[in-house]
Order: C-alpha cells, then structure tokens, then sequence
C-alpha cells in the first residue's frame, strides 16, 4: 500500500513513523508513507496558504490554490488515482470498520487541515471523502491523519507478523466486534493477584470459551453500544 500525506507539518510525522512497527512495516516494503508540505506549493513569497474566510468571521481558511497544486503533483508521484481524504470534524467517525476498508486500498492520500478549515472548493473539486476520528476539534488534521496511518498499516498482511494479532484486538473479528477479553502472562501470582486457573488449564477449548464470555462481559459493561440482541453474555 501506498500512503501520501499532505500537510503543512511534515515535521510532526518523523518519530511516530521511524519507530517500531511502521517503520519495520516500511523498511520490509509493505506499506510506502510519503509526506509532502502543502506550502511548498503556495504562490507567494510568503509561503502563504491561508486567507481571511469570505462574509466575515474569526480565524483564516485554507485556500484552494495551494492545496489543488499540491495535490495534483502528489497524484502524478504513482499511477493508481488513490481515495482522497480530508481529514475535518465534519466528516464519518473513524472506526475499525473503516480502517478495515481502507486497509484494502493501494493508495490513500490523506489532506491534514489547519486554521479555520478548508475552503469548500478543495473538498468539492478533489472529490474529498471526509474522516473525522472523533467528536472534537484539535489544531489540525496531523494527529487524525496518524491515527488511521497506524489503524490501517496495522491491518496489512505481513505487517503484525501473527495473521491473527489484529482479529483478536478490540473491535477484531474474534471479538466480535466488542472489546478484547483481559490478558495475562508471568508472573502467576502478583501483589496478591493471582491469573485465572483456566488460563492454566491447558484446555482450549474451555480458554476460548471463558475468553469469548469475558469480552462479552467486559464490553456490556465499558461498551454496551457495541452490542448487538446476537452477541449479548448469556
């Protein structure tokens, strides 16, 4: 998979990407991430992207001549088109659904705002969907753009090493949907707080059961809006 960024702070990709399992994801080939800075393309002296919002109101929006410019020399960088993204608090929640979608794709290119937001335009003439990754607004799209760089790179074949890391996480296809049942490893005995005997049965048939019963449990309990009259504990 291929996933380009555009944004005015590429700077703020450098560590979370040359670390740990995205950077093993792309040194071993399986996912290419490039970043391009939005105000290499602006026209202007200044560097300049941004302007006061026509008919008034507080802060600048980003304007579309730099971002149209920047975008049509990041789609020339690969022969697949790519799905666009705008990264906006007005766009669908972000989930692990979503991730899964995505993380069938061979191009994404994410567009990470500032300021005020986008002019409509750029939204209307990429043909832009829109990801919003929760009900809240932060300083720009960087982080957003992250958060479904690592959800979706997680999801490719070869990326975790175990196939079945990512069916068992939270939300996962063993989980239902829901929430991952509790883990445990060494020591058996902790301050007092000893590992379920099942979990040292050697039985798994019955380890399966009591996992699939706890995520049940736990989601009606931390997550209830995730069940569903099929998947409720017994």
């Amino acid at each position: 998979m291929r996933i380009d960024v555009l944004t005015l702070f590429p700077e703020m990709f450098q560590s979370p990407l040359s670390c740990s399992i995205l950077k093993r994801a792309q040194d071993s080939g399986l996912v290419e991430i490039t970043l391009t800075n939005i105000r290499d393309f602006a026209a202007n002296n200044y560097r300049k992207v941004d302007d006061k919002p026509y008919g008034g109101g507080p802060g600048m929006v980003m304007m579309p001549g730099p971002f149209f410019d920047c975008f049509e020399h990041v789609q020339k960088l690969s022969p697949q088109k790519g799905r666009v993204i705008l990264l906006t608090p007005q766009g669908q929640k972000f989930d692990q659904a979503k991730a899964v979608e995505l993380s069938a794709e061979n191009r994404l290119i994410l567009i990470a705002g500032r300021y005020e937001g986008f002019d409509e335009r750029i939204r209307i003439g990429l043909g832009a969907e829109q990801i919003s990754i929760g009900d809240y607004v932060m300083n720009g799209g960087e982080l957003a753009a992250m958060v479904i760089v690592d959800a979706v790179a997680r999801l490719l074949p070869g990326v975790l090493g175990d196939e079945d890391s990512a069916k068992n996480d939270s939300f996962g296809e063993s989980a239902g949907g829901g929430l991952e049942y509790p883990q445990y490893t060494r020591p058996e005995v902790f301050r007092g707080m000893k590992v379920p005997d099942i979990l040292l049965s050697g039985d798994h048939g019955k380890i399966a059961e009591w996992r699939h019963q706890q995520a049940l449990e736990r989601t009606q309990k931390w997550r209830p809006d995730l069940l569903t009259e099929d998947n409720k504990p017994k």
